[in-house]
């Protein structure tokens, strides 16, 4: 299934320096009106708030303008804000460390970028992102394909009967046979995991796997409403692979691989 991606691109303030007081924005939701949502903001608890034009706001808190580290804190407290936003709104995910230098600044942003901002929201409106890992029991699987390959059961059979005279290429050849088969049973165990979970899910994008464990990294963006047949998809094909492989199961997200935007950074003047 292929992953849906929205994008908007613009020009941004000048970068970060370390001098005055910014805006530090989370997200961009529709809402005509201001609205606070507590001080629950990077940095310690900051007051967040909205920057509005017409029916678009920009969540933000006030923030000197320097550039974060993505410490646990920071990264769990731009997390939190958006993740209390999605509970209300359907919103556009800004990257971590976005500053803007002033008000007036994220004003020109929702301005210059209202059309596109408004046609990405429509098109996630109600949407939230899910994310599913699954990693393998390697000895497990190697197993199941000896018992299930005849060439590769044969083959091991014979080598483990001749142990003194079996050739190094003989060996090799076995080698060569079981990651051929690990990887066809790789590929064959996400497609099925990606036709199971196509009618309970809009998209998915498939990101890249993290260790030699782990067979998929992807990200599912699901209609708020199809939420719980979803779940119940996830855990009923955990279960068909409860013996061979590992599902981790995350969410709901904001639409973080979904909606891509591009700011374009200017030198100040």
């Amino acid at each position: 299934m292929t992953a849906g991606e929205s994008a908007a691109e613009t020009s941004e303030p000048a970068p970060p320096d370390d001098t005055g007081e910014g805006k530090y924005v989370y997200c961009i939701i529709r809402l005509e009106r201001s609205r606070e949502f507590g001080e629950i903001g990077i940095g310690g608890g900051a007051r967040v708030y909205t920057v509005t034009h017409s029916d678009l706001a920009a969540v933000v808190s006030d923030t000197p303008i320097v550039i974060y580290d993505p410490t646990r804190e920071n990264v769990l407290a731009h997390e939190f804000v958006n993740e209390t936003v999605m509970r209300e709104f359907t919103l556009i995910p800004m990257s971590f460390g976005t500053v803007f230098r002033s008000e007036k600044d994220v004003l020109a942003l929702l301005k210059s970028t209202y059309q596109a901002f408004t046609d990405v929201l429509e098109k996630m409106q109600d949407k939230i992102e899910f994310g599913v890992k699954i990693l393998w029991d390697r000895d497990k699987v190697v197993a199941a394909i000896e018992r299930d390959n005849d060439e590769i059961r044969r083959l091991k059979d014979e080598i483990t009967r001749n142990a003194a005279s079996s050739t190094y290429f003989a060996r090799m050849q076995l080698g060569r046979l079981v990651e051929a088969a690990m990887e066809e049973a790789s590929n064959r165990y996400v497609a099925d995991v990606h036709e199971q979970l196509k009618d309970v899910s809009v998209a998915s994008r498939s990101n890249k796997v993290i260790g030699d464990r782990m067979i998929l990294n992807a990200a599912f963006l699901v209609d708020r409403k199809a939420e719980k047949p979803f779940d119940e998809k996830v855990k009923e094909i955990s279960r068909q692979y409860e013996d061979l492989l590992t599902f981790k199961y995350s969410g709901p997200w904001p639409p973080y691989n979904f909606v891509t935007i591009k700011l374009k950074l200017e030198k100040a003047t």
